[in-house]
């Protein structure tokens, strides 16, 4: 895709302007996905449901973003090719001890265990091959019933807002940019907020994913602009130029840091005050080379701003795939995209079957 081109205009409120200047930048127009037949409610479910249905059709990308949880869990086949009954005990215990390295955690291997070999002794399950697909079941009804619907929810009026939240290194801005991606592919009109203002390049390296998907940017221009003001203003030029989508970027901080959090808690009510309701989502970003570390983080980041949905990155470089398993079941919280390299289409929607598929093939 060409790099979008860029030019400065000032950027004040329809009222009077902010005690801070704003910049909007702007890239390409908006393109193929117009809602004017089918009206916003109708614009933003098939949004969700075209995302989802090319999670599905780009399946390749999740098998080979996977490969290394696969090649960790390689051992639950060499276990089960030449399984008998006599050793049900052994087998199922370094089927455990497999799924314990790749973080599914000891709640849920111990689950899936004491499940299987039930099955056995009941006469369920006779065979390697039905023990293996036994075991896929398992994992797949723990994602099913407690992640909830997948797609993005973003309700019935323009603009969505989708507020992206995370610890610092998770690769928060990295995420909302592809998303932006994914978002312009479909024919979105994007506006992006920099409301990352601790971090002195957080805004060039928005400015940069503005640039590359097309997107429009709304920056602050000072040393002395609050994360909502920036916020706020971009999701009132959001509703007054109709744009689809306002995708805001916010500072990272660690869950420990009661000003900080609470300035996210200050970010998502100026949001709201502009339009009732908003976000619609609120994503956070989780390292996936954390592992099970970073379930206190997303507990503690629900607490304060109301998760709706997480986005799990890095995982192409971790065989801990089955930490995706760990933070629905523990939270109940779907996860709505996972990175799985470094390319710009590598921020896959998440899919639950393909998942399964990818890491027991």
């Amino acid at each position: 895709m060409a790099a979008a081109t860029s030019r400065l205009i000032p950027f004040l409120s329809p009222s009077k302007p902010p005690a801070t200047p704003f910049l909007l930048r702007t890239g390409c127009p908006a393109g193929r996905f117009s809602c004017a037949a089918t009206g916003q409610t109708g614009f933003f479910s098939r949004l969700g449901r075209l995302i989802k249905e090319k999670a599905k059709s780009d399946v390749e990308k999740i098998f080979s973003g996977f490969s290394k949880t696969r090649e960790n869990l390689a051992v639950v086949d060499e276990l089960l090719l030449y399984w008998n009954l006599e050793e049900t005990d052994r087998v199922l215990d370094e089927l455990e001890e497999a799924l314990l390295v790749s973080d599914f955690g000891p709640k849920i291997s111990f689950k899936i265990v004491d499940i299987l070999r039930d099955d056995i002794k009941a006469g369920k399950l006779k065979s390697g091959a039905e023990i293996k697909e036994a075991l896929k079941r398992s994992v797949l009804q723990l994602l099913t019933s407690k992640g909830g619907n997948t797609e993005l929810q973003l309700g019935s009026r323009k603009p969505a807002v989708i507020m992206v939240v995370g610890v610092n290194g998770g690769g928060k801005t990295t995420s909302l940019g592809k998303l932006a991606h994914r978002l312009k592919n479909e024919g979105v009109k994007v506006l992006m907020a920099a409301g990352d203002t601790f971090r002195a390049a957080a805004s060039d390296q928005l400015e940069v994913w503005a640039e590359r998907t097309g997107s429009e940017i709304v920056m602050a221009e000072g040393e002395n602009a609050s994360a909502k003001s920036v916020l706020s203003q971009a999701v009132k030029r959001g509703k007054d130029e109709k744009y689809d989508v306002v995708l805001c970027d916010t500072s990272g901080r660690l869950h420990t840091n009661y000003k900080l959090m609470e300035e996210l808690i200050a970010c998502k009510k100026a949001v709201a005050r502009v339009i009732p309701g908003a976000p619609n989502e609120t994503l956070m970003v989780l390292d996936g080379t954390t592992g099970l570390n970073m379930l206190q983080q997303a507990r503690e980041f629900n607490e304060v701003v109301g998760v709706t949905g997480f986005i799990l990155t890095k995982l192409d470089g971790t065989a801990r795939g089955g930490c995706v398993v760990s933070v629905v079941d523990e939270l109940g919280i779907p996860v709505k995209f996972v990175g799985v390299g470094e390319g710009l289409d590598d921020l896959q929607p998440f899919d639950a079957e393909a998942f399964v598929d990818a890491i027991f093939p």
